[in-house]
């Protein structure tokens, strides 16, 4: 196995309170995909700052191989400084890398490069972030959760692009099939230590149950063997001091290692309230449409939704999918055509931005209401800080204010308190955010059990496949398709993807095309300035490069070198990889921009 290009060994961090990290390790061999899970709070951003060198441990070491370059995509990425988008990828390319790769990630992405990032929106910032990360195809790729905030065509378009890159990744992600798609192995981060799985994440939760059954199958064992001695002090026949002596010391030691052993966050507990029945029909639209003054956001629309029913709402960002949502749920009217609601109808909703929660109430006031110290759950009363607890917060977080909650622990709290209201129709505007895996879960089963109707924008493919008795796909302008079942179904039935589908309108401009549009389809469809001039000069590189390799094969072939000076040897031979591999790297983009050349010339 190659050695490591990066490597993190008994990391100890303290941020106050229980340790964070407690001897946590981490391993980058070249070309490796790695996936890191565990619980919101477990400390995965916080190792993956470590490895970036971001924030230093309190105990530890961390070793990067001399010569990799290692580029980090954080959470919420810092454009303080830059009057463009194309300014802030430009600066993080290396001296050696190649500034085309900047403007055509950037375009790739959906973006001109001109955006003034002070005025981007959450997914126009992560997408600059994940084309500052991407353009230097560095050794050593970080990816914390790259596609929050990105929809469908962006997420499939990114996982074909890591897919190409021969870069060693790092991933943290909620997407379960981003993860499954990306992974070839998995470290898990649980109680301030890492456990390494040589698989990928589609293997981690079977994987994960069997440690924990181990753990209380030891635990189990150990709490019977303090019993054993505990019976012995009490009732053992009095024998040589020394030997009481020491077996007294066993119990204590027992003692304390059980008081010492952290035991496994608990699972959230979650209880729908649900509401009287509604009537069979819950939604019926017919011949609708919306507009805001620009192109038709829905268009001649119709559709039937019918108790039980489980509706994924799908498409890129931009299209209208909570337009639609809130015309069918009656938030608002439509310019044209009619929405008639079912009889008692108890909608509750989870909005996608969190905007319903008050940063200033404290988190006991926002799921009372304020005024009562009980909540009612399903009818019956519950104590606040039970039903917090139920949902992992802690009794001291009961006075918290909401503004400085995480993002999983935002998405926790707004989930107590919709769960918490009688309904019988969920509306769930990207409900997965910010959770974590395990919280994922049960809120699948939750909606699985659920006996009302549930609507849900979501751009986790997972989730879709899992809930969902139905899709409505938006194909462009304002014509939207129900399928039926799940997201995979939706794309056996259309034949292709979100970003296919979407790709294959661009390359096919209709009548109706509006000019300035297929002009810029028609200048797409040339070769730059800067792609003419890569495909010109590059075979002189190639060819440069791999004369320097046979000079460098050619010392290296020397059998008395390393005898003589192994430290010239081992200089050599890093030099001969970097060589090979800039040269590797160079043929890729010669070859990928000869296939452009030839498929738009031809």
């Amino acid at each position: 196995m190659a050695p490591p290009l990066l490597f993190l060994r008994d990391i100890h961090l303290t941020f106050g309170g229980t340790p964070t990290l407690e001897g946590a390790d981490l391993s980058i061999a070249p070309g490796e995909r790695l996936c890191l899970v565990g619980r919101n709070g477990s400390g995965k951003s916080t190792l993956l700052k470590i490895a970036a060198g971001l924030i230093e441990a309190d105990k530890g070491e961390r070793f990067v191989h001399p010569g990799a370059t290692v580029r980090y995509l954080p959470q919420e990425p810092d454009f303080t400084g830059f009057a463009t988008t194309l300014a802030y990828v430009e600066a993080g390319l290396g001296p050696g890398d190649d500034p085309y790769r900047a403007a055509y990630l950037l375009d790739e992405l959906g973006l001109t490069g001109q955006e003034d990032p002070a005025t981007l929106s959450g997914g126009e910032g992560r997408r600059a972030a994940l084309a500052r990360v991407l353009a230097p195809e560095p050794d050593i790729l970080l990816l914390d959760e790259p596609t929050n905030h990105l929809d469908l065509p962006v997420i499939e378009w990114l996982e074909k692009e890591i897919g190409t890159l021969r870069s060693a990744l790092v991933l943290i992600s909620h997407d379960r099939r981003f993860l499954e798609n990306l992974s070839r192995a998995t470290v898990w981060l649980d109680r301030g230590k890492t456990r390494r799985m040589d698989r990928g994440f589609a293997f981690f939760e079977e994987w994960r149950d069997q440690v924990l059954e181990e753990e209380e199958r030891d635990r189990q064992k150990l709490d019977r063997k303090i019993v054993a001695e505990e019976h012995w002090v009490r009732y053992g026949v009095t024998a040589r001091r020394k030997r009481n002596v020491r077996r007294m010391a066993n119990l204590a030691a027992l003692r304390q290692e059980r008081r010492d052993a952290r035991r496994v966050t608990g699972t959230v507990k979650m209880t729908l309230t649900e509401g009287e029945e509604s009537g069979k029909l819950v939604i019926e639209a017919a011949g609708v449409n919306k507009s805001w003054g620009g192109p038709p956001i829905v268009k001649d629309f119709s559709i039937r939704i019918a108790r039980g029913d489980r509706v994924g709402i799908v498409g890129p960002n931009g299209a209208g999918k909570t337009t639609l949502l809130n015309v069918l749920t009656g938030l608002i009217p439509p310019d044209s055509g009619t929405v008639k609601l079912g009889a008692s109808l108890q909608m509750v909703t989870l909005d996608q931005r969190r905007e319903s929660l008050d940063p200033g109430a404290t988190l006991s006031e926002t799921l009372t209401g304020g005024g009562s110290d009980y909540v009612e759950v399903g009818g019956e009363r519950k104590h606040v800080v039970g039903y917090m607890r139920d949902f992992l917060f802690s009794p001291e977080q009961a006075r918290t204010p909401v503004s400085v909650l995480s993002g999983g622990e935002r998405g926790r709290l707004m989930l107590a308190r919709a769960l918490a209201k009688p309904s019988n129709l969920l509306v769930l505007d990207e409900p997965t955010n910010d959770l974590d895996l395990e919280t994922l879960d049960l809120l699948q089963e939750m909606i699985g059990d659920y006996q009302g109707t549930v609507i849900v924008i979501s751009h986790d493919r997972d989730f879709l496949d899992r809930v969902a008795t139905s899709v409505l796909m938006s194909e462009g302008d304002g014509r939207w398709t129900e399928y039926a079942g799940g997201y995979s179904d939706m794309t056996a039935q259309r034949g292709s993807g979100v970003a296919r589908r979407t790709a294959e309108k661009t390359d096919t401009p209709k009548e109706t095309t509006p000019a300035p549009v297929a002009q810029e389809r028609a200048a797409r469809r040339k070769l730059s300035f800067k792609e003419k001039h890569a495909l010109e000069t590059l075979p002189a590189k190639i060819d440069q490069l791999a004369a320097k390799a046979a000079a460098l094969h050619e010392r290296l072939a020397d059998p008395t070198l390393f005898a003589k000076d192994s430290k010239k040897f081992a200089q050599l031979s890093q030099e001969l990889a970097a060589v090979e591999a800039d040269k590797a790297r160079t043929e890729e983009e010669w070859l990928t921009l000869e296939m452009l050349r030839e498929e738009l010339e031809g």
